[in-house]
C-alpha cells in the first residue's frame, strides 16, 4: 500500500468536509474548495479524520492513491492556513506595484506587465518583493510560475524575477583569448 496514501488526514477545528458522490467540498475560515474525486478512489470521513482508499492494486489506482490523498490534505490546509509564495525582483529600475487588485511589473519592457488575481491575492511589501497568497496550492504555484516566467533570472547579470529561496548560479562573462600573441 502507498505510504502517503494510507496516512489519515486530520481535520482541524473550524473546517467542514462534505463528501458527495464524486465531489469533495472543504469549507474553512479562509474559503471553500471543491474538487472531483476520480472514479474508483474512495474518500471516507471518520470522526476527525479523512481516509483515502483504492479498490485494488492496479497501477492506475496505485498512481492515484497518494496523489488524491495529498490533494485532499492540501485542500484542508489551504482553507485553514492558506498558502503563499514570495518572489524577488532584481535589477536596476525593476519594480512591482499593486494597482487595485492587479499586480503591475515594470521589468525593462516598454510597457508594464499586469497580472489579474484569479483566485489569489497579491501583496507588495516593497518594490522588489511580491507575495502571492491563496487557498488553492495549485493556483498559487501556477500564477507564481507565470510571473517568474515573464523575466527569469539571467545567469550572467543576475537580473530578473526569482523565488526568494531560489539560488542562482552565476556564470562568468566572456573571457577573451588567453595565451595568443599579437
Amino acid at each position: 500500500m502507498s505510504r502517503i496514501g494510507k496516512r489519515p488526514i486530520s481535520i482541524p477545528p473550524g473546517v467542514e468536509v462534505n463528501i458527495m458522490d464524486n465531489m469533495i467540498r472543504v469549507k474553512g475560515p479562509l474559503g471553500v474548495i471543491e474538487r472531483p474525486i476520480p472514479f474508483g478512489i474512495s474518500v471516507r470521513k471518520e470522526t476527525d479524520t479523512i481516509v483515502v482508499e483504492r479498490p485494488n492494486d492496479d497501477k492506475f489506482y496505485k498512481s492515484l492513491h497518494g496523489t488524491i490523498r495529498t490533494v485532499v490534505a492540501n485542500m484542508v490546509e489551504g482553507v485553514s492556513k492558506g498558502f503563499s509564495k514570495t518572489l524577488e525582483i532584481i535589477g536596476t529600475g525593476y519594480r512591482a506595484q499593486k494597482q487595485g487588485e492587479k499586480l503591475l511589473l515594470n521589468i525593462g519592457y516598454s510597457n508594464p506587465v499586469s497580472f489579474d488575481p484569479a483566485g489569489v491575492a497579491f501583496e507588495v511589501p516593497d518594490q522588489t518583493h511580491v507575495v502571492v497568497k491563496g487557498i488553492d496550492k495549485e493556483k498559487v504555484g501556477a500564477i507564481t510560475a507565470n510571473i517568474r516566467a515573464v523575466r527569469p533570472v539571467n545567469p550572467y547579470s543576475g537580473k530578473g524575477i526569482k523565488y526568494v529561496t531560489e539560488i542562482v548560479i552565476r556564470k562568468l562573462g566572456k573571457a577573451g583569448k588567453v595565451g595568443v600573441k599579437k
